[in-house]
C-alpha cells in the first residue's frame, strides 16, 4: 500500500473542527479527538486474507443456499418445499413481477455480484496485477461497490420466511431444511464480509496495481 500524502492524512473533528493527523491504529481501536473526545475513525478491518477466506466460504455456501429448500410445509398429507429461487419465480408467475424481480435481485443476484466483486478486488490486490485492464476493472468495481452493497438485502428475506413460517404454523407443519441453514450462514458470512470490507482502505491500493 502506498503512503498517504499529508492532505489525505488530515481529518477534521466533526464536533470542534480540530485538525487531527490520521495514524495507524491497532485492531478494533478507535481514534478520539484530543480536544472533545469525539470519535474520529476506527481501525480498518480490511484484511486481504480474511476477506479472501470469507469470499471463498460465501461462494461455497451460496449454491446450497439457493438450491436447497428453505421451507418444507406438510399440509393435509401433502408435502411442499420451496427454494429462494423457486419463491421468486412463483411470485413472478402470479403476476407480481415487481416483487419477484426484487426478491431475485436482493436475495440471489446482488449477493452473488457482491461476493464476486470483492473476490476480484482481493485477488487483484493479492496477486499484484498491474496491467491496465486489471487497474480499470479494480477502479470500476470500487466505484460500484456502494450500489451493489445497498442492493444486497438478505436480512429482509431471512425475516420474511421466518414470519411466513410462523404464520403457516397455525394450520400446517412447517420445517426448516438445509436450505434455511445454508441461507442463514450465507447471510452471516456476507455480514462479516461487509464488516471486514473498508472501501477507503481498498482505494489505497489503486496506485499499487
Amino acid at each position: 500500500m502506498h503512503e498517504l500524502d499529508d492532505h489525505d492524512s488530515i481529518i477534521l473533528c466533526r464536533s470542534c473542527d480540530l485538525a487531527v493527523r490520521k495514524r495507524a491504529l491497532p485492531s478494533s481501536a478507535r481514534a478520539l479527538c484530543p480536544r472533545c473526545d469525539t470519535a474520529l475513525y476506527d481501525a480498518p478491518y480490511c484484511s486481504i486474507n480474511g476477506m479472501l477466506a470469507l469470499c471463498v466460504a460465501a461462494l461455497i455456501i451460496f449454491i446450497p443456499a439457493n438450491l436447497l429448500p428453505v421451507l418444507e410445509i406438510h399440509f393435509l398429507g401433502s408435502i411442499r418445499t420451496t427454494t429462494v429461487f423457486e419463491a421468486a419465480i412463483a411470485v413472478w408467475a402470479q403476476g407480481y413481477w415487481v416483487v419477484g424481480l426484487a426478491v431475485m435481485v436482493a436475495a440471489v443476484i446482488a449477493p452473488a455480484v457482491l461476493i464476486l466483486s470483492i473476490l476480484t478486488q482481493v485477488l487483484i490486490v493479492k496477486l499484484k496485477l498491474q496491467q491496465s485492464f486489471w487497474q480499470r476493472t479494480y477502479t470500476t468495481l470500487l466505484k460500484n461497490q456502494g450500489l451493489i452493497a445497498q442492493m444486497t438485502m438478505l436480512e429482509i428475506y431471512v425475516i420474511s420466511f421466518l414470519v411466513s413460517a410462523f404464520q403457516l404454523s397455525d394450520f400446517s407443519d412447517v420445517y426448516f431444511g438445509m436450505g434455511t441453514f445454508s441461507f442463514t450462514m450465507l447471510f452471516v458470512i456476507i455480514l462479516f464480509l461487509q464488516r471486514e470490507y473498508n472501501l477507503e482502505h481498498m482505494w489505497s491500493f489503486v496506485d499499487d496495481n
